[in-house]
């Protein structure tokens, strides 16, 4: 499947939650597959922290460009995209396409850079609506996300409730517990300690804070990953041809040698200010906040059917955290289908194949189909 990517601007200001406002700016997308007649079977994808609006595919002339969730969207697949319209949107603030803090802010003729707004899950929701009003899709069959996408997806089902008619939430969360909150907060503070950071205006220093976004991505990797796979993958094992050189600086174990890998390749493509950004909007997520913390109280306003899927390893956002959705969405007796796969892949799993995971979407999603006539 090739796909092409497209963008859209909007002038008018969007107004955002901590009472700022961004206008003339531009929302990077994707679609795949055709709107039937009466635009019924439309189907969001919302992405998580490094990912982007390239959900699923190849770019033509560019073997290895595989969306992020290709293995889940496309045709024949458990979100098929011969039966669906799929709409994959960057968010507000990264450094794929949408306006983020590389862009110039049009009131100053300056690069944003730190001064770009703080942005939320709710304000990504209100332009991912404005998106979808321009492509003239009232309703959605479905929103659906994994992880930070999983909250955004919640969050749909509280901001439009009318607008679509079901949400799968996978690998996610209500809200972030003290250590998440944590873990972020040591990845930013590597980035805005980094000499090269220039309090978020780096750009136009000519550099950029690698060795900062190097830390916060092998920071985070280490929380996607389960114990049982680091251990199988890498164990104790030393770097091929050496043996212990007794140095507290040199590289000697595997897991060493990878998460170095996994952090260079992080700061040669990501920008420090997204990252910020980024993570901040995890931190402030929580519907409950509003209700004296009850989550049930919140999500009554929810009248989407739900799929909700965890994975046992995944300490990251834990089964017990979409139990927490469950238990809310069932005290308000909506119609909800959970799926808690047994898999050793930790966080990652929401991306990996696993026949038992994408047979429960792809069932989950045959149901939507025949709703929508499909």
């Amino acid at each position: 499947m090739v796909v092409v990517p497209q963008s859209m601007q909007f002038a008018e200001p969007l107004p955002l939650q901590s009472g700022a406002s961004i206008r003339d700016y531009t929302l990077a997308y994707e679609t795949y597959g055709a709107l039937n007649a009466d635009r019924s079977n439309a189907v969001l994808v919302c992405h998580a922290l490094n990912a982007s609006h390239h959900v699923a595919g190849v770019y033509a002339g560019q073997d290895k460009s595989e969306g992020w969730w290709d293995n889940m969207i496309g045709p024949g697949k458990a979100v098929d995209t011969d039966r669906f319209f799929v709409i994959g949107i960057n968010n507000l603030g990264s450094c794929f396409g949408s306006t983020g803090p590389m862009h110039t802010n049009p009131d100053t003729g300056r690069i944003y850079g730190a001064d770009f707004p703080v942005v939320t899950v709710e304000d990504w929701v209100n332009a991912q609506a404005r998106l979808l009003d321009a492509l003239g899709i009232d309703t959605l069959a479905a929103v659906m996300g994994g992880s930070l996408g999983g909250m955004q997806a919640l969050s749909w089902t509280l901001q439009y409730p009318q607008r679509m008619r079901h949400a799968a939430v996978i690998a996610s969360a209500p809200n972030l517990n003290a250590e998440n909150i944590a873990f972020n907060e040591v990845a930013r503070r590597a980035i805005v300690t980094d000499p090269d950071f220039h309090g978020g205006h780096f750009y136009q220093h000519g550099v950029i804070p690698k060795r900062g976004l190097r830390i916060a991505r092998m920071i985070g990797h280490i929380t996607y990953l389960s114990d049982d796979v680091m251990n199988e993958k890498f164990g104790r094992q030393l770097r091929e041809g050496i043996d212990l050189r007794y140095t507290t600086q040199d590289i000697e174990f595997q897991i060493e040698s990878y998460l170095r890998y996994q952090g260079d390749k992080f700061s040669e493509y990501f920008d420090a200010n997204t990252y910020l950004l980024i993570t901040r909007a995890l931190d402030y997520f929580d519907p409950a906040r509003a209700h004296e913390g009850r989550l049930n109280k919140a999500l009554a306003a929810a009248t989407a059917k739900f799929l909700l899927v965890s994975f046992t390893t995944d300490w990251r956002f834990s089964p017990q955290r979409s139990r927490e959705i469950v238990k809310a969405l069932l005290d308000n007796e909506r119609d909800v289908a959970y799926a808690e796969i047994d898999a050793p892949h930790g966080h990652d799993a929401f991306l990996l194949d696993d026949a038992r995971y994408l047979g429960v979407v792809k069932s989950y999603f045959e149901r939507i189909a025949k709703e929508c006539g499909q």
